[in-house]
């Protein structure tokens, strides 16, 4: 009977591994974090949960498709839904500072180092602008 317990534990473990891929592939990485970790936690657990229920319910009974079977594989697919609908609330509620990011690097012509160089002029006469250290004293 330890052996059966052991594989039910192992089996757990990779269904929560497995829910949370999931559910970032399908949901979407940053949907997932947004989302508060107690709702990651009921859900994947749960659903991991459901997993191993299902299969213990299939082992027990001479048919593997009986009752108790599908009874948690319906608990199963509900808390499935309940991810998606907690990724779609995320999606639709919750904000994201991304587009902030996003707006500041896309300006062009600009580097991360340009605000410490001021422009001289095109000192060679070839048009392009030649750039000095700025110092923060002005001369």
């Amino acid at each position: 009977m330890s052996i059966l317990r052991l594989a039910y534990v192992t089996q757990f473990l990779i269904a929560l591994i497995a829910v949370f891929v999931l559910w970032s592939q399908v949901g979407g990485q940053s949907h997932l974090d947004l989302m508060p970790w107690y709702v990651k936690l009921v859900l994947g657990a749960g659903a991991a949960f459901a997993v191993v229920k299902a299969t213990a319910a299939a082992v027990s009974h001479d048919h593997a498709w009986n009752g108790r079977t599908l009874k948690w594989l319906g608990i199963m697919v509900a808390l499935l839904v309940g991810c998606g609908l907690a990724s779609y609330y995320c999606h639709m509620y919750l904000e994201s500072d991304e587009g902030d990011d996003q707006q500041d690097s896309a300006v062009v012509g600009r580097t991360p180092w340009s605000a410490c160089l001021a422009p001289t002029g095109g000192a060679h006469g070839d048009g392009f602008p030649q750039y000095r250290p700025r110092l923060g004293i002005e001369a």
